[in-house]
């Protein structure tokens, strides 16, 4: 099984961030990439989640986080998304794309199985909440795994619209400890 002793020194050493230390220190990528990762038009969060295939090669699938002031979170159902996420908690997410231009959110890092049952009762009240109009249950959602995403790099991209050749990009990434 692969551990964080596994990877490259520079990977170890990089501290990770919560989305609040996000927003507290650059909210200026935190508020208009919350605005892109819950679309109005879906009123969930809608995301790309990239995980590390067993062979050492992306994957990339569709998925809801949750995001609240303590972090990014998702419920993960059984498969390959979450079997990748248990091996080897590296990441990349990226919001969904617009329909007025090529605006992003881009994060990278590390996940993590949540196991603290006030955290989990949290995430399940959120995730139902967030879906009310389809009528789910606790039970809908007892096999799903909670996972936090904790942040290393965050990109916001802006655009003038689809095709614009100068996008701008705010990037930010956790503190290296000393």
């Amino acid at each position: 099984m692969w551990t964080l002793q596994d990877a490259p020194l520079s990977t170890r050493l990089r501290r990770m961030a919560t989305w609040a230390q996000l927003l507290e220190r650059r909210p200026d990528i935190a508020e208009p990439g919350l605005r892109l990762l819950y679309p109005t038009y879906a009123g969930v969060g809608l995301a790309y989640l990239s995980t590390v295939r067993l062979d050492g090669g992306p994957r990339v699938h569709p998925m809801c986080p949750i995001i609240t002031e303590g972090g990014v979170f998702a419920l993960i159902v059984a498969g390959p998304k979450r079997n990748d996420l248990v091996r080897d908690g590296r990441y990349a997410m990226h919001s969904f794309p617009t329909d007025a231009n090529e605006d992003g959110i881009y994060l990278t890092g590390r996940a993590t199985a949540v196991e603290v049952q006030a955290m989990l009762d949290l995430l399940v009240t959120e995730f139902l909440e967030e879906r009310q109009a389809l009528g789910l249950t606790k039970a809908d959602v007892s096999s799903q795994v909670p996972f936090a995403f904790d942040i290393d790099t965050a990109m916001l991209t802006r655009t003038t619209g689809h095709g614009d050749p100068h996008p701008q990009h705010l990037i930010w990434h956790a503190e290296i400890p000393e």
